[in-house]
């Protein structure tokens, strides 16, 4: 078991649905893909081997079932001691450490909140790869995506999905292209319980 932190980006509307209950799986890029895993020794040991299986086999997946991620949002120190969070501000108002009250919170990136300032924890209950396009609307519901305005949750699913990538990584990574993802399952868990799985796994 390892504790490290939720797959960066995440935009607020995911975290509003992790808060929800309604975001229980995320899927991120394989990396190799599978033009480089073909190539690979093994395969050409094993060439009846399915590319999936292989995927499997020779690409370590990001996290493991049991593993314990925190959620880095968008976030700024409140008053004592405690933290603002972007995704479910209900105000733009706040006082600086010179007691000066401006009208834009100066939230902090993601990337850099420290893990004591987190308020979302997961565990992984489990990992699988497959292609990005066999996601079904089903699975673009548990990715926390809905259907609205005519639209299918899994064309909500593909606008979210480009927004995560770097345009100059669309061509690979991008709906198209169909590259091999992680789908990463997990369950939301308080931080006691994310704490004391940490102690006990030592």
């Amino acid at each position: 078991m390892k504790s490290t932190h939720f797959p960066d980006p995440i935009a607020d509307e995911m975290i509003r649905a992790i808060l929800d209950n309604r975001k229980t799986v995320t899927r991120r890029v394989v990396k190799p893909q599978q033009l480089r895993v073909l190539d690979s020794p093994y395969h050409k040991e094993h060439p009846k081997t399915p590319d999936k299986v292989l995927l499997e086999r020779l690409c370590e997946p990001p996290y493991l079932p049991g593993d314990i991620l925190y959620v880095r949002e968008m976030w700024q120190h409140g008053f004592g001691g405690t933290y603002l969070y972007r995704a479910s501000a209900g105000h733009d108002l706040f006082m600086t450490a010179d007691g000066e009250l401006v009208s834009d919170i100066p939230w902090r990136p993601s990337i850099h909140m420290p893990r004591e300032a987190a308020r979302i924890f997961l565990r992984v209950t489990d990992v699988q790869v497959e292609r990005l396009q066999d996601v079904t609307e089903e699975d673009a519901i548990k990715e926390g995506c809905t259907a609205h305005g005519g639209n299918l949750a899994l064309d909500e699913f593909e606008v979210v999905w480009h927004n995560t990538l770097k345009p100059t990584d669309r061509s690979i990574y991008g709906w198209a292209a169909n590259p091999w993802v992680w789908v990463i399952e997990f369950e939301r868990i308080s931080r006691e319980e994310a704490e004391d799985g940490l102690q006990r796994a030592g």
